[in-house]
């Protein structure tokens, strides 16, 4: 499976850092690798020392496509997720200003939570899809799909112009403002609507 990671999706996230609203889906990819194993901790890696927290929404795809159009990129994902997208702020800023790839600070080991999913038909609408992450108890970011720059099925007939689409594999679709920095001892939590969908421990 790929994950694909779509960037600047949330207009008050593209403030809080100060980037440069897109005309179009910006697109980055996570390994394999990048995989938190289930009941295992996040442990902080030693080449960073600002890792931030950036909670998800998460489609999977349930069949293979290429060239999707919108109208029928409903019929590509049956689950809706919540995840976490790790990424080494002092990193990626430092290769930024560079003007090289993020992917250190992004595709590193275990940068990628991946939740429970859902049936996508216990929501009454993908486009309307409440959603939290919470640390030690406290919520610390909290959006709905209906803010981002680009809904799912745009997402997925626009990735798919440019990848092929398995199934299994994994699309990330943008993070909302509130994004922070980890510390040894967190706990974090996601929920969809109240559902909890991951819990995990950082060290």
């Amino acid at each position: 499976m790929k994950i694909i990671c779509i960037g600047r999706n949330y207009v008050d996230h593209i403030s809080e850092l100060n980037n440069e609203k897109p005309s179009e889906p910006v697109i980055f990819l996570k390994p394999e690798t990048a995989v938190l194993p289930k009941k295992t901790p996040f442990y902080i890696p030693d080449f960073s020392q600002d890792v931030h927290h950036e909670v998800e929404v998460l489609v999977k795809i349930c069949k293979v496509g290429k060239y999707i159009s919108p109208k029928f990129a409903s019929n590509y994902y049956e689950e809706i997720g919540l995840g976490i997208d790790f990424t080494a702020r002092d990193l990626q800023s430092q290769l930024k200003a560079k003007g090289l790839p993020w992917e250190k600070a992004k595709a590193f080991d275990h940068s990628a939570i991946i939740g429970s999913f859902l049936s996508k038909k216990s929501f009454t609408s993908v486009e309307n899809i409440n959603f939290e992450l919470r640390s030690n108890g406290a919520v610390v970011q909290t959006g709905n799909t209906s803010l981002m720059l680009w809904k799912i099925d745009e997402i997925i007939a626009y990735v798919s112009q440019f990848f092929t689409l398995k199934k299994g594999d994994v699309i990330f679709t943008g993070t909302p403002k509130g994004v922070a920095s980890v510390k040894a001892g967190d706990v974090l939590e996601g929920f969809i609507e109240n559902n909890q969908t991951f819990k995990i421990q950082v060290k």
